[in-house]
């Protein structure tokens, strides 16, 4: 049976989740999601109480394609050249592309983007990139889970998926009735502002606490 994971995102730039350019991608972050969602599985994510998002899906994606992140890189060379990231691009979505590692070389490397080196491990611990052409993405009007659903959301690090398999067909329901919001940008990201052209910011999980990261890893899967 297919899987749900559920994880609270704690900010929303554009780049992890990638909603641009007709496909969700998510090729960045939250390493352990991707090193175990399947095709089929869904992942959603509802936002944090620093922006009173809790309990609001803020984008919900099922998952139709993995592709190993070497070969992640290759696909969008040849197929969706803009999920590379053109840092002096004129659109904040050039610049949070998620297909930063250039695997032409070896190691591979870190293109200028949203991620750094503090990053590398992580990113490339989770092994593959999840694409999806059957998405859900409300950004900065996130929509908010009936009260049957709330059992799903996760508050903190970490993901839940084993303790959502009850609640997996009545999500999948609804979020199919959430028409407005297919496989487009409903509303733009909520930290958008920060990757102006003026800008030479680091997405913050980019310098996150490593302890943080470490945690994320332990707590896995709930």
């Amino acid at each position: 049976m297919p899987r749900l994971f559920s994880y609270c995102i704690p900010f929303d730039d554009g780049a992890a989740p990638n909603p641009f350019w007709g496909v969700c991608t998510l090729n960045i972050c939250k390493p352990v999601i991707r090193r175990n969602a399947k095709k089929k599985d869904w992942i959603v994510a509802t936002g944090s109480t620093q922006f009173g998002f809790e309990n609001k899906v803020v984008y919900a994606m099922e998952v139709t394609q993995t592709l190993a992140m070497q070969d992640y890189d290759t696909y969008c060379k040849t197929q969706l050249p803009k999920k590379i990231p053109n840092w002096r691009g004129k659109s904040y979505k050039e610049r949070v592309g998620d297909c930063i590692y250039d695997f032409s070389v070896d190691p591979a490397k870190i293109l200028k983007s949203v991620h750094n080196e503090g990053n590398r491990k992580r990113d490339l611990g989770g092994q593959f990139a999840l694409l999806s052409d059957h998405f859900y993405y409300f950004g900065d009007k996130p929509e908010p889970l009936p009260e049957h659903l709330l059992p799903i959301v996760r508050q903190g690090q970490g993901h839940k998926s084993t303790a959502n398999q009850p609640y997996f067909h009545d999500f999948v329901d609804w979020i199919l009735k959430q028409t407005k919001a297919k496989n487009k940008v409903y509303s733009e990201p909520h930290d958008r502002h920060l990757f102006t052209l003026d800008s030479d910011h680091i997405t913050k999980c980019a310098v996150r606490d490593k302890k943080q990261d470490d945690l994320d890893e332990e707590l896995g899967d709930e």
